[in-house]
């Protein structure tokens, strides 16, 4: 029970560290997260995005209309059902998704760099890959 409840907490704690090495204040929580989900899951109609974030489909409606003003998503019609439109992300979107990754990963670099010796950053990548073994469970 410990390990369990020790792994959410740091992993919990380090995203929302890694969340603040980037501005995000252009987009809310709910549109970074439709972005984020696109991007990792492939085009998606609103309906599906709504199904996938457990919300209703009006607020990823909104948010995807945001995003689309944005340049950050494109909307095109469904080539099996016209009446449906896919909403995929946009070069804008790419971009800014890479900003904030590389935004994070020179923050951790420099961390493990400056506070971990080398033997803690090997245990690092130990750790990484038991979790990585843990999230394919």
């Amino acid at each position: 029970m410990r390990a369990a409840r020790d792994v959410r907490v740091v992993l919990s704690r380090v995203r929302r560290r890694l969340r603040k090495t980037y501005d995000t204040s252009a987009l809310t929580p709910s549109q970074l997260s439709v972005l984020s989900r696109l991007d990792k899951e492939g085009d998606a109609s609103v309906s599906e995005l709504a199904a996938v974030e457990g919300v209703r489909h009006q607020s990823v409606a909104s948010a995807v209309a945001v995003l689309e003003e944005r340049g950050l998503v494109a909307r095109r019609p469904d080539p099996d059902d016209g009446r449906r439109q896919v909403v995929s992300v946009a070069e804008g979107g790419l971009a800014f998704l890479a900003d904030s990754r590389r935004a994070g990963e020179e923050w951790l670099t420099r961390v493990l760099e400056e506070r971990f010796t080398e033997a803690e950053r090997r245990t690092v990548i130990e750790a990484m890959s038991l979790l990585d073994r843990l999230a394919e469970s």
